[in-house]
């Protein structure tokens, strides 16, 4: 008794052989709670409304797990979350070649999401949605911008953009929907950079169909003037012509008028000869010459030289 008394309260501090056994199988017990709480606890998982989960077992494929509360084994088990929200992905410069062979960096952003029902073979080829966009999506939109974009020359591409970013967006879809586990909802060519020769090419022919345009403005214009001259001076010579038509019709008219009243005075005179003399008896107002010439006749006045009938 005396003995064990004695190694409980041995000098040297050191606790006895059945406290250090106690000891060590409390710690025990309490990590093994403490392990438990923590694997029950973190077994629950919640799955957004705007993401899926891709439930693995020991690293294989389980299931696709969809939005709301779930519960996995512990240690056994793992979640990897995948957004199926949509992104934009900017390339800066994908370099390409036009029609007319000149170089040019291009600016263009994919729009797009992962399919929600396709999210377990995403991840099981690609991991994640980086990789998958940096695999599928960047070779696919280099290629297709290159071949599209080489059928445009340099003006029709910058004005055409529209056509030219219809049918980039085309193809890049349509090289997608044998592998659909990304949905491409757009694409948008954001900027066209040609080289710094090309540009001043351009302006120094825009100058030059300025200038083309503005001197064939001025040939329009006397061109324009011309015609108005031309017109106002027929106008001017149709006017002076019908003038002189008309003052000759007016002529000929009165020569003709005055000719046939000469004509007309004629006839009367031949008809009836007594009719200047008697025209001037009508108009005689009775007076008579106060001063005649020797051996001239009274005016107006003729004497019949046949005797007057003797009376019965």
């Amino acid at each position: 008794m005396n003995r064990q008394m004695t190694e409980r309260t041995d000098p040297a501090g050191k606790p006895a052989p059945v406290q250090r056994k106690l000891t060590a199988g409390a710690m025990a017990v309490a990590g093994a709670a403490i392990a438990g709480v923590l694997a029950v606890t973190g077994s629950w998982y919640t799955i957004k409304q705007t993401e899926r989960g891709v439930l693995l077992r020991n690293g294989a494929y389980v299931s696709t797990e969809q939005p709301g509360l779930h519960f996995k084994l512990p240690w056994l088990e793992t979640v990897v979350k995948i957004s199926t929200q949509t992104h934009n992905y900017t390339y800066e410069k994908v370099n390409s070649y036009s029609a007319d062979q000149q170089p040019a960096d291009i600016k263009i952003s994919v729009t797009l999401r992962a399919d929600p029902g396709r999210v377990g073979e995403l991840h099981s080829r690609f991991s994640d949605l980086e990789s998958a966009v940096s695999r599928l999506i960047t070779p696919t939109m280099n290629q297709q911008l290159k071949i599209i974009f080489g059928q445009y020359t340099a003006a029709r591409a910058i004005s055409e953009r529209a056509m030219l970013n219809t049918r980039v967006q085309e193809a890049v879809t349509h090289a997608m929907k044998d592998d659909p586990v990304l949905i491409i909802e757009g694409v948008q060519i954001e900027d066209i950079e040609f080289s710094k020769e090309y540009i001043r090419s351009v302006e120094q022919r825009m100058q030059a169909e300025v200038e083309v345009q503005r001197l064939q403005q001025q040939v329009r214009q006397a061109e324009q003037q011309a015609n108005i001259t031309k017109t106002r001076a027929q106008a001017e010579a149709d006017a002076v012509v019908a003038r002189a038509t008309a003052e000759a019709t007016a002529t000929k008219l009165r020569g003709e008028a005055e000719a046939a009243a000469v004509k007309a005075k004629g006839d009367a005179l031949r008809d009836n000869p007594g009719l200047v003399q008697l025209i001037q008896a009508e108009r005689w107002n009775g007076q008579l010459p106060t001063t005649m010439l020797p051996n001239t006749a009274v005016p107006m006045l003729s004497i019949d030289p046949k005797p007057a009938p003797k009376a019965d």
